[in-house]
């Protein structure tokens, strides 16, 4: 059976629509961020991985990232990690703390800058490692004009608030506001949760000739 044709279904552990996690302390954190100069969101930016059109003017930072957009389970630190490490897991296993995983892993990890007027085109997050792992925003900084649409429906999502999101159905982002809209962005699994049936088969028809 060829990669085209197996179904690869998704986490039954995802949202469907979106599930608030809670309040995280991000103090430090977005103080850090808040004094990132433009010339190295600019080259952290040329330098991403996730290069995709329907992200048009919004800027990344990205901490870890996926190996291959085949596979979650094989990720790696980038080098901005080591220098926000400090800041960024505190957050991030704040805002996880209510899944209950002892063997959670973050295979992306990263800061998404939309400025005023920017737009985030309708899409859905396709590649097979996007199917697992859960997909978490933590909002650093926005304004009332942000707006976006998970799960068929608009939602503003506050400084400080934790929540998971549905990437797998129809999603954008639109900042009519006039300020920038940065939010840390995140992937998060279990690790003792068993690998779907469709993973080896699918891996083995992506590297057959």
């Amino acid at each position: 059976m060829s990669a085209a044709r197996l179904e690869l279904t998704a986490n039954p552990r995802k949202t469907r629509t979106v599930r608030p996690l809670g309040p995280v302390d991000i103090t430090a954190l977005r103080a850090a961020v808040a004094a990132i100069p433009e010339d190295v969101w600019a080259a952290e930016n040329a330098a991403k991985p996730n290069k995709f059109e329907v992200l048009d003017a919004t800027r990344h930072i990205v901490f870890r990232f996926v190996d291959s957009p085949r596979d979650w389970r094989g990720s790696h630190d980038r080098p901005a990690w080591t220098a926000w490490r400090g800041l960024l897991e505190p957050v991030l296993a704040h805002a996880v703390r209510d899944y209950g995983y002892a063997r959670g892993v973050f295979p992306r990890v990263m800061l998404a800058r939309m400025p005023p007027g920017g737009v985030i085109h309708p899409h859905i997050d396709a590649n097979p490692a996007a199917k697992w792992p859960h997909k978490i925003h933590v909002p650093l900084t926005t304004n009332p004009g942000v707006v976006s649409l998970f799960g068929g429906a608009e939602h503003h999502f506050p400084e400080g608030e934790a929540v998971e999101v549905d990437n797998l159905g129809p999603h954008w982002v639109r900042n009519d506001g006039d300020a920038d809209r940065i939010h840390l962005i995140f992937e998060y699994y279990d690790a003792d949760q068993p690998d779907p049936d469709w993973l080896a088969p699918f891996l083995r028809a992506s590297a057959a000739p």
